[in-house]
């Protein structure tokens, strides 16, 4: 996450403490999309444009959907329009909306009872993790905190290294472990990850009462984050993660900048990135986080956004 200096117009508001930060963009023009996004778009013979237009008037079409992004938002205690911006992001740049929700859940549907399995090179996750490189992360208490160390463990130990003969590949523990059909795949309204849903599991357990998510039944994970009701309680409880994080860590209230939201939601890691803000702060000139190209787009479409609720 890029981080900008703080400009003379964009003096800073403070809340009890905390930095309240500036709505809009701190970019006057969108930062680069990248050319995977692009690819993607063009392969399907289609604009980013046009797939906002379609996801734009697919919630302006679906008053349910609209209603039921309200509630869950009222559940964890986060404007709406976080929510919208997250949805409207994901289909912009990654993939393509359905017509209509319906499609959702007949996606869903079809990945009921099948059979998957989250490993890589014939070992699964849980045995995995439990090789004592990872043995740090077993005082970890709520699914969060376990699941981060155990991907920071992959980052340090071995992530494109050679640890006990066998080579690791470079890339995010997520695109290694979690996704059997290809890397980078995401699914559903919310397009989350698994190893996302899996962190975020024990908060909808215990916000949405869903039931809890488990490594060793994948398809599991895949129907929730697939199904639009479940799905969106996670979409939710990421929102409200990064928001808490940024607070608590960087001691900047984001919750009134759906550009920032949207954009963490996008790169995820968000108390990481809190951390490096907060040091960036520490030498006393202040400096606020920056919106990427996607949550450019939101911040840049937000009155028309907002109007879908």
């Amino acid at each position: 996450m890029v981080l900008v200096a703080l400009s003379l117009s964009q003096a800073p508001a403070f809340a009890g403490g905390i930095s309240v930060v500036p709505d809009g963009n701190r970019n006057a023009e969108q930062p680069h999309v990248p050319g995977a996004s692009a690819r993607r778009t063009k392969a399907g013979r289609t604009t980013f444009d046009a797939k906002y237009e379609k996801v734009r008037d697919l919630l302006a079409g679906d008053r349910r959907l609209v209603g039921k992004i309200k509630s869950v938002a009222g559940a964890y205690d986060i404007d709406p329009i976080h929510i919208v911006g997250a949805i409207v992001g994901e289909h912009t740049y990654n993939v393509d909306a359905y017509d209509r929700l319906q499609s959702y859940y007949v996606k869903a549907a079809a990945y009921a009872g099948n059979s998957f399995r989250f490993g890589y090179d014939g070992e699964s996750v849980r045995d995995f993790v439990s090789r004592p490189q990872f043995s740090a992360c077993d005082d970890e208490k709520g699914s969060y905190d376990l699941w981060s160390c155990r991907e920071r463990v992959w980052e340090e130990e071995f992530r494109g290294k050679r640890v006990g003969g066998q080579s690791f590949p470079d890339n995010r523990f997520s695109a290694v472990f979690f996704q059997p059909f290809f890397a980078g795949q995401t699914f559903g309204l919310g397009q989350m990850n698994p190893l996302t849903a899996l962190m975020l599991t024990d908060t909808v357990s215990r916000v949405s009462g869903y039931e809890r998510l488990d490594e060793r039944n994948a398809s599991g994970v895949y129907e929730a984050i697939m199904d639009p009701d479940v799905s969106l309680a996670y979409v939710a409880a990421a929102i409200k993660t990064s928001i808490d994080a940024y607070r608590r860590i960087a001691g900047m209230d984001i919750s009134g900048n759906p550009g920032i939201t949207a954009t963490l939601y996008n790169i995820g890691d968000p108390e990481r990135r809190a951390r490096a803000l907060a040091a960036r702060n520490r030498g006393g000139n202040l400096v606020w986080p920056e919106e990427n190209y996607y949550g450019w787009l939101v911040n840049d479409k937000l009155d028309e956004l907002k109007a879908l609720l």
